[in-house]
């Protein structure tokens, strides 16, 4: 029986993609500006859920379309566009521990993508099929640029001695954000043209992938239509941030937990496409992919929020922490060590995955009881 020829555009146009930013969208009009109650905060909460997975699948078709390297950039940027909204949001809200919520928040992306994403795949990769293969080369020039983006913008405040506290001055914080953001670009254009092969996928038993089966690209109508999709989504998120920020930090404090687990929250939201990526690609056997997507993630975290953010606080009133504790610290100098352990061999096992796992315990059972 042949199908016919409108029923796949109805499909698409009835998809869950294109659905939820437009009832997401709608929600934002009814809700803002006003109180609302337990259910649809509620509803609001699984909107804004729904919203940020829905922009991040928008952004891969576009990214799709227009090809490497910009395709990376399109979907980093509207990864960090839906991170930053969420932060500044906050921020502005002024509620106990805003200043340092995007330090929080960034932080809690690295120990994320470092040992949960990586830990995770590796689980998944050495049970299925018993040892993991990658590329040292590759893997271990991501991690070198997550280290030095992490200690350039999150371990320096404490040290720096221009500014009493844990922050940068007006011109170190615009060197932190330049440095950043070179990095960053540096390592896309590594990926995605010069040394590529450094981070091709390799199976289980070491043979490298040279493509990957992909679908064809989209069309152009597709491709605007996904543009246009993702502003919207992008627009709901934002909004609905605001409309449930009361919500997210009375329920914060309803647990018990400290305000700095706010940030916790934002990055469990903004990183679950890649979780699920990464966990795909281990299953397919493909553990260099899951590694460019957790260290990638890591970078864009640091290297395109830290910018952002520096050029918002222009305008956000208060200090802006950016400094972890010593705790923190010491968590993130044991993940950066666990992991040039893991990388140099090129290979992996259950226990260097159960290792990240536990360092990842250890860093939310800290967020919670610190």
């Amino acid at each position: 029986m042949t199908e016919r020829p409108g029923s796949k555009a109805i499909s698409r146009v009835l998809s869950w993609t294109v659905l939820v930013p437009a009832l997401a969208a709608i929600l934002l009009v009814f809700t803002w500006g006003r109180g609302i109650g337990v259910v649809v905060q509620v509803l609001v909460a699984l909107a804004l859920a729904g919203a940020v997975l829905a922009a991040v699948n928008h952004a891969e078709v576009v990214a799709h379309r227009v090809g490497e390297p910009l395709g990376s950039l399109v979907l980093a940027v509207a990864v960090t566009i839906i991170e930053v909204g969420l932060i500044v949001t906050l921020m502005v809200s002024g509620a106990k521990g805003s200043e340092s919520l995007a330090r929080d928040t960034v932080f809690a992306a690295v120990m994320i993508t470092c040992n949960g994403i990586v830990g995770i795949a590796l689980l998944i990769g050495a049970v299925r099929f018993h040892l993991t293969i990658f590329n040292a080369e590759g893997t271990g020039a991501a991690l070198a640029t997550v280290a030095t983006l992490a200690t350039l913008s999150l371990v320096l405040p404490n040290f720096t001695t221009s500014h009493p506290g844990p922050e940068f001055t007006a011109s170190q914080l615009t060197f932190a954000g330049i440095a950043s953001l070179a990095l960053y670009i540096a390592f896309v254009v590594t990926q995605t043209r010069r040394h590529r092969d450094f981070f091709l996928p390799m199976t289980s038993a070491g043979v490298v992938v040279e493509e990957e089966e992909h679908a064809d690209p989209p069309s152009s109508g597709r491709a605007l239509a996904s543009l246009g999709l993702l502003l919207l989504a992008l627009v709901a998120v934002v909004g609905l941030a605001k409309v449930e920020t009361p919500a997210i930090e009375a329920g914060v404090a309803a647990l018990g937990f400290p305000p700095s687990f706010v940030g916790v929250v934002i990055a469990l939201l903004v990183l679950t496409p890649e979780s699920l990526a990464a966990a795909q690609a281990a299953r397919r056997d493909r553990i260099q992919t899951s590694l460019n997507l957790a260290f990638g993630s890591a970078m864009a975290s640091i290297g395109l929020t830290i910018p952002a953010i520096a050029i918002a606080s222009i305008w956000l009133k208060g200090p802006l922490i950016l400094g972890l504790d010593d705790t923190q610290i010491v968590l993130l100098a044991v993940t950066v060590v666990v992991g040039i352990l893991t990388v140099v061999p090129g290979r992996a096992t259950r226990l260097q995955a159960v290792v990240h796992l536990v360092l990842l315990a250890a860093f939310l059972f800290l967020a919670v009881n610190p």
